[in-house]
């Protein structure tokens, strides 16, 4: 089979895309990438649409071996990358020629690493999606000695990059009241926004339990809730007053207290935030939230004009005499080295 040939992997490796928006109802959360901002930022590295499939890979990459000429980019968490021995730039677009070696190695920043291909991994679709579900049995993680099909490649850029954002190191996420808020008393919820809080290492998935030093979050009305809708970017506080931020395969229902939610542009920054990164909540209003999740969106649909060549053209760049392109004159017949 041509496509993508599996030499080695690691051991949380698998298909995913934007996932399966609308069956809540029946049982099934969205799922897809962990950090939906990376596939689209492949998808502009590749100028293709941000529906491909895509890999998500955790911790580490693996091997793998290109059956026919491929284009791929590399996103989200960095990872040491290289083709045939050649070290590759992450962020960045570029040619896998056909019998040629593709090795990505260990994070070296950020939780969750992308390799996108031109026409994307056409692995078998279910529920209008190739996205592994692992917790629902859609799916399955990457072996050794697997071929995922590459679907038809419509472009020809490679070369291409695209700057990335703060949001692999932890930082401050913006978060919306949620069903339970104002069951959290005043000096809880700004206590929690005051808190600067550790990425625990138990985390997966479903969601990113949230450590902090002093005593927990307690609800008084905790025992009343009964169970009831959640959503990806729920923080639950548990009965011992610890949150967890609810990721892309979370459960449909619970009945755990939510003192927030986190907008979706900012969940990206919880799930690539490595074990140990310092994290923050800032409540915004509702209306805020939905002004800065439109403005996010409007940006997703924008990425492309973000691409660049990773090696400019001099004939591009309309300032070049700005640029110091000579940094000093020397002597063909006299040594520096040389007195007086």
């Amino acid at each position: 089979m041509r496509g993508l040939h599996v030499l080695q992997t690691g051991p949380g490796v698998a298909v995913q895309d934007l996932g399966r928006p609308g069956y809540l109802a029946k049982g099934l959360t969205r799922g897809g990438a962990a950090d939906q901002r990376a596939v689209h930022e492949g998808a502009a590295l590749l100028r293709q649409t941000a529906d491909h499939a895509v890999l998500e890979m955790v911790g580490t990459g693996g091997i793998f071996e290109a059956n026919e000429d491929l284009r791929i980019a590399l996103t989200g968490a960095v990872m040491t990358a290289q083709i045939d021995g050649a070290t590759l730039a992450w962020n960045a677009s570029h040619a896998l020629p056909k019998g040629s070696t593709l090795t990505i190695g260990p994070t070296r920043s950020g939780t969750y690493g992308y390799l996108h291909v031109g026409g994307g991994f056409d692995t078998d679709d279910a529920l209008n999606s190739r996205a592994a579900h692992l917790s629902c049995g859609l799916g399955a993680l990457l072996q050794k000695g697997d071929v995922l099909p590459v679907g038809q490649d419509k472009g020809t850029d490679v070369g291409m990059t695209i700057a990335t954002d703060a949001r692999l190191t932890g930082g401050t996420v913006r978060i919306v009241p949620s069903m339970q808020t104002l069951d959290f008393d005043a000096d809880v919820r700004s206590r929690f926004e005051d808190t600067t809080f550790r990425r625990d290492p138990r985390a997966n998935r479903q969601g990113v339990r949230m450590d902090s030093d002093g005593e927990g979050f307690s609800n008084p009305k905790s025992l009343s809730i009964v169970s009831e809708v959640i959503v990806p970017g729920d923080i639950q506080v548990t009965g011992d007053g610890t949150p967890f931020v609810l990721l892309a395969e979370c459960q449909t229902t619970g009945g755990y207290p939510r003192i927030g939610t986190v907008l979706p542009c900012d969940l990206p920054r919880v799930a690539q935030a490595p074990a140990g990164a310092a994290l923050r909540f800032q409540f915004v209003s509702l209306e805020d939230g939905a002004a800065i999740q439109a403005r996010a969106n409007t940006e997703l649909r924008k990425l492309s004009g973000a691409v660049t060549p990773l090696v400019r053209d001099p004939a591009d760049i309309q300032d070049l005499l700005s640029y110091q392109l000579v940094g000093g004159v020397v002597s063909a017949m006299h040594s520096p080295l040389d007195e007086g």
